[in-house]
């Protein structure tokens, strides 16, 4: 039985883990208005995501101390924390590389780790973490065909995920950068897909 037949994985069933979502400038739920989306989990029964474009008014530094960590890297100390998406927006969420071995991960890509256990942030406290990360607080959630829905509606478009988008480009500039990806620009975007 290949994997298209098997009923876990239906023939029309594309995986977009490693992906991002980039919303459409049309997108009226304001969670996601303006917003890539790194999707990390991707499945017929759902998919999972970070927001990784919308920062809060609080940074790595400021979070550690209401956690009671200290960290020894100052150079984390600024870096803004994201909101993730609506759904658990009080607990937090790691998107980082090398990916590692902590507790409670979800392995992505190449070398790509999204965690939700404290054991990361201990390990970045205490300077032996992954290099590169990105903090939220919450993810973006979708339920079966829920994200495929959504797709197919034209509220997003995907693109194969770039580490350094969400690790190196400046926050402000991720949106454009995504469409960049796309080799377009979302000026040129029709509101309504189809209508010429």
């Amino acid at each position: 039985m290949t994997a298209s037949q098997h009923p876990e994985h239906p023939a029309y069933f594309t995986d977009f883990s490693n992906h991002f979502l980039v919303a459409m400038p049309a997108m009226a739920d304001p969670n996601f208005s303006g917003t890539v989306v790194y999707l990390a989990e991707h499945s017929p029964k759902g998919a999972l995501g970070i927001v990784v474009n919308r920062p809060l008014e609080i940074d790595l530094g400021n979070l550690f101390e209401r956690i009671s960590l200290k960290l020894q890297d100052p150079s984390f100390a600024s870096q803004p924390v994201f909101s993730g998406g609506p759904v658990q927006n009080d607990r937090g969420f790691v998107l980082h590389s090398p990916a590692g071995t902590f507790n409670s991960s979800i392995h992505v890509g190449s070398d790509i780790a999204l965690t939700s256990s404290k054991d990361v942030l201990e390990a970045v406290a205490e300077g032996r973490g992954p290099e590169r990360l990105l903090m939220a607080l919450g993810y973006a959630g979708w339920g079966e065909g829920q994200l495929e829905e959504e797709i197919a509606a034209n509220a997003w478009l995907t693109v194969p995920a770039s580490p350094s988008l969400m690790f190196e480009v400046p926050v402000e500039q991720r949106f454009h950068h995504a469409f960049g990806l796309l080799g377009i620009h979302p000026m040129f975007l029709s509101s309504a897909a189809g209508h010429a």
